[in-house]
């Protein structure tokens, strides 16, 4: 089969986590109305995906180094499919939040063997283009979500959000049970995993600086979905259908710049790359900061060139990654994951001390955060290694 075949069928995997994460978002207040519940207990639907999302990172990682992709990923999908039956049935709140669970313990494999394959079939630009496809259908995932859970919502309700992605999920698993070979490469087979195999992706100088890199990123960018739309309501009055619509540039930016991010690899030197893009993040964040009181278009001008930057980064750094580690490969991956999910957790955690303060504090935090690591980036990427450690 061809490789470029592999990469969408593996990506597509990845595709869904995300995606579940916002499919049914839209219909968050008809759960808590036909389960009488809370909007606490409603959001913690969203929120422990996400987490049991972020700690399967590192533990798929050392289970796809050791046991192969195939072995990971086709269990894990039919994981996915029993828990979203469970979800499309479930007659209690409690019970939802237990399929839910389950559900992103069983997707959570995607990303990680996604971009483990495509390290194992690629080398040097092709691995670049590769990963600009992974990254951009990984980021189409929350974009899409809210659109396709709305319109099937409509038509049969919450429960037939989750029996969509059940039926889903099954012909995904038939594919990749038909079609995807396993890419373990032989080096290092049977090695036992040891907690010394996270340390050694840590402890790497390169390694570190794109795990806390990513990790900044998320956290600023859901520091913009959880804070932009009541900012959008207090400056400028606009209604949910218009705030959604501000939203829209920013995504397909980010969509746009994972994809050309993926192959503009290979004509600069990557460190750098990462650096220039990552300090654009920063001045469009304090650009952000600036203008969005003034100018709804500069508002937007700005979030839509954080989302670009972000998207043009997002594929070197999974490339780096891939080719740094090669024995090692799907750990570091899900340590990067599992950090980059903290950040996504972090960022509305945190943001929300600020947040009380008024005056965008909390925006303004993020881009003093990010612009120190952008400075830690730079002793990792470029001091010798005696001086980076002082």
């Amino acid at each position: 089969m061809k490789k470029s075949l592999i990469v969408y069928i593996v990506s597509f995997a990845a595709f869904f986590g995300p995606f579940t994460q916002t499919i049914y978002t839209p219909m968050l207040p008809e759960i808590q109305q036909q389960f009488q519940t809370s909007g606490f207990l409603v959001n913690l639907t969203i929120s422990i995906f996400t987490f049991v999302l972020a700690l399967m990172q590192i533990i798929y990682g050392p289970f796809t180094d050791k046991y192969g992709r195939r072995k990971v990923l086709l269990p894990s999908i039919l994981v996915y499919v029993v828990a979203s039956i469970g979800a499309a049935l479930s007659p209690s709140i409690s019970l939802l939040l237990i399929f839910r669970a389950l559900q992103a313990a069983g997707i959570a494999a995607g990303s990680v063997v996604a971009t483990t394959v495509i390290g194992d079939l690629f080398e040097g630009k092709q691995m670049g283009r590769a990963m600009g496809t992974f990254q951009m259908l990984v980021a189409l995932g929350p974009v899409v979500g809210p659109v396709v859970g709305g319109f099937v919502g409509e038509i049969a309700g919450f429960h037939g959000v989750f029996w969509v992605l059940a039926v889903t999920a099954l012909l995904m698993w038939a594919v990749n049970a038909r079609f995807l070979p396993e890419t373990k490469p032989e080096i290092g087979k049977g090695k036992r995993f040891s907690v010394r195999d996270f340390s050694s992706v840590l402890s790497d100088r390169r390694g570190s600086a794109v795990i806390v890199l990513g990790f900044v990123q998320y956290y600023t960018f859901y520091n913009f979905l959880v804070f932009l739309p009541q900012l959008l309501t207090s400056f400028y009055g606009l209604s949910a259908s218009q705030k959604g619509l501000v939203f829209l540039p920013m995504s397909l930016f980010l969509v746009a710049g994972s994809f050309f991010g993926g192959r503009l690899q290979g004509r600069f030197n990557n460190h750098k790359y990462l650096i220039v893009t990552a300090t654009l993040n920063v001045a469009a964040t304090v650009l952000f900061d600036l203008v969005s009181p003034v100018s709804l278009a500069m508002l937007i001008a700005s979030i839509s060139l954080f989302g670009l930057c972000l998207g043009l980064s997002l594929p070197v750094q999974t490339t780096l990654l891939a080719g740094s580690f090669q024995n090692n490969r799907a750990t570091a991956i899900g340590v990067y994951n599992f950090f980059r999910y903290l950040g996504m957790a972090g960022g509305p955690m945190v943001g929300s001390l600020f947040y009380k303060l008024n005056n965008r504090v909390e925006f303004l935090f993020a881009a003093l955060l990010f612009g120190g690591v952008v400075l830690f980036c730079l002793r990792q990427f470029f001091l010798p290694a005696k001086e980076a450690a002082i």
